[in-house]
């Protein structure tokens, strides 16, 4: 065994615990991005995560950087008051799409008008995936879910919200881009928006936001292909993928 060579192993930003997810989720690839990409810019020792409520409510037991458990949709307003109380840390809130975009919408938004020197990693899957598969913000028009087993219907329960073009019009944000993982490809373009969300925090230039195309197989009741494949056929024609503000653009590296 002494002529073995290892060409991969866990990343050091995840600790040894096991993930809690379903089979097929993509929360567990994120979840290797986010902590590939602390390590990568030497910040995992002064990072501090904020973990919200949903599917990821037990991610402080997967990062092995300091982390915090907020209330349901708090994640960015106790992330302003870390970072304003300890600016030299690297603050990022891990969200899904009912923690962000239903009961903390009104947090998310002030953040980005503060411009707050944060990054939100921002988890849509178009449902509520822990608490049974209700219907989320971001359900599709015509998805059907426990609460609404007809479909979503726009005269009913309103528009889906894209909630990266939403936040690019919010003149504090600096750096909102959607991305997806749905293969090899598109997981290294995360990683590389993570790493430029990542390095303008570093850099105190303001409000970072990644949206994440994910998938939630269990409540869509598909296999983890199929849902990867329903993800790219019918989620992102709806979810762009790409840049959606950067004002960064122009300057120097």
């Amino acid at each position: 065994m002494d002529n073995v060579k290892t060409i991969y192993k866990k990343s050091e930003g995840l600790s040894d615990f096991n993930l809690s997810y379903c089979p097929g989720c993509t929360h567990g690839i994120i979840h290797k991005l986010v902590a590939e990409t602390l390590v990568e810019l030497d910040v995992l020792d002064r990072s501090i995560g904020i973990s919200s409520v949903g599917c990821s409510a037990l991610n402080y037991d997967f990062f092995s950087c300091d982390m915090v458990q907020a209330a349901h949709g708090r994640a960015p307003a106790v992330a302003t008051g870390i970072k304003r109380v300890k600016p030299n840390t690297i603050i990022f809130t891990y969200q899904g799409d009912g923690d962000l975009a239903s009961i903390g919408i009104a947090e998310a938004i002030h953040a980005a008008h503060r411009s707050e020197n944060i990054t939100i990693v921002f988890v849509n899957n178009a449902i509520y995936g822990m608490t049974g598969g209700q219907m989320a913000p971001t359900t599709l028009i015509g998805q059907k879910t426990t609460t609404s087993q007809g479909g979503r219907d726009a005269h009913i329960h309103g528009l889906p919200l894209r909630i990266s073009e939403m936040m690019a019009t919010i003149p504090g944000a600096t750096y909102i881009e959607r991305v997806s993982v749905h293969n090899p490809q598109h997981v290294q373009k995360a990683k590389k928006a993570l790493k430029k969300a990542f390095t303008i925090q570093k850099e105190n230039k303001g409000f970072t936001l990644i949206e994440f195309i994910s998938t939630c197989p269990v409540n869509w009741g598909l296999t983890p292909k199929d849902a990867i494949d329903w993800a790219v056929e019918n989620m992102i024609p709806y979810y762009p993928l790409g840049v959606y503000k950067d004002k960064t653009v122009g300057e120097e590296s």
